[in-house]
C-alpha cells in the first residue's frame, strides 16, 4: 500500500551512499544483501535478536542500494531485477525459519507453515498478474515505474514486510500473533488482487 511513496523516499535517502558504490557491480551488492539476510536468520536462530535487527537493517539497505546504484551507473538490467526478487524470497523464508528454529514448538511450526504458505500464494498471485500486465503493455514501462516489472498492489507490500520482520525480531514473544496477523493480511491482499483482476482482465 505504501510502496510507491517509500520507493521514492528510499531513492532519496540512498542516493548519497549509492554514489560511493557507483563502480561496484549491482549484482555484487545484491549478494552482499543476501549474506546479511542469511546472517540475520542465523542470529535469530541463536536468539541474538538485537544483532539480528542490525543484520536485517543492513540487508534492507543493500537490497535497496543495488537498484539505486544500477540506475545511477546505467547498469540496470532485467537479470539484476530477477536476481534481486529471487534472493528477497530466500530471505523472507530464512528469517522466519530461523526465528522458529531458535524457540520451537508444534504450534509455532504450524504457524510458520501458514506464513510461508501465504507468501507462496501471494508470490504466485502478484508475479503472474504482473506478467499479464506486462504482456498487455500495462506494466512498469507504461507506468514509468523504476522496478524491472510492475508490482501489483496488495495489502502487504515491501514496506509492510520490512515492518513485520522488524516486529518479529524485536517482539519475539509475540511471534505467534504476528505470524497470524501477517498471514491474514497477506491472504486478504491475494483476495483483493483477485477481485481487481476479475474487474480489469477479460
Amino acid at each position: 500500500m505504501f510502496d510507491d511513496l517509500m520507493r521514492r523516499f528510499k531513492e532519496f535517502m540512498l542516493l548519497p551512499l549509492a554514489r560511493l558504490f557507483v563502480r561496484v557491480p549491482p549484482a555484487s551488492l545484491t549478494l552482499v544483501s543476501l549474506l546479511f539476510g542469511l546472517v540475520t536468520a542465523v542470529l535469530a536462530w541463536q536468539q541474538l535478536y538485537w544483532w539480528a535487527v542490525l543484520g536485517w537493517s543492513l540487508n534492507r539497505i543493500f537490497d535497496g542500494l543495488d537498484g539505486v546504484v544500477a540506475r545511477l551507473s546505467g547498469n540496470q538490467s532485467d537479470f539484476g531485477g530477477y536476481l534481486d526478487i529471487v534472493l528477497d524470497f530466500v530471505i523472507y523464508a530464512a528469517v522466519p525459519i530461523g526465528l522458529v528454529a531458535g524457540e520451537p514448538n508444534e504450534q509455532r511450526w504450524l504457524l510458520l507453515a501458514l506464513l510461508l504458505g501465504s507468501f507462496y500464494v501471494n508470490g504466485v498471485s502478484w508475479t503472474y498478474l504482473a506478467a499479464i500486465l506486462e504482456k498487455r503493455q500495462h506494466g512498469a514501462a507504461a507506468r514509468a515505474e523504476e522496478t524491472t516489472i510492475t508490482m501489483p498492489n496488495g495489502i502487504v507490500g515491501g514496506f509492510l514486510t520490512i515492518v513485520f520482520f522488524y516486529a518479529f525480531l524485536i517482539l519475539p514473544f509475540w511471534l505467534d500473533y504476528l505470524f497470524v496477523l501477517m498471514s491474514g493480511l497477506v491472504l486478504l491482499g491475494v483476495i483483493q488482487r483477485l477481485f481487481w483482476a476479475r474487474r480489469h482482465l477479460d
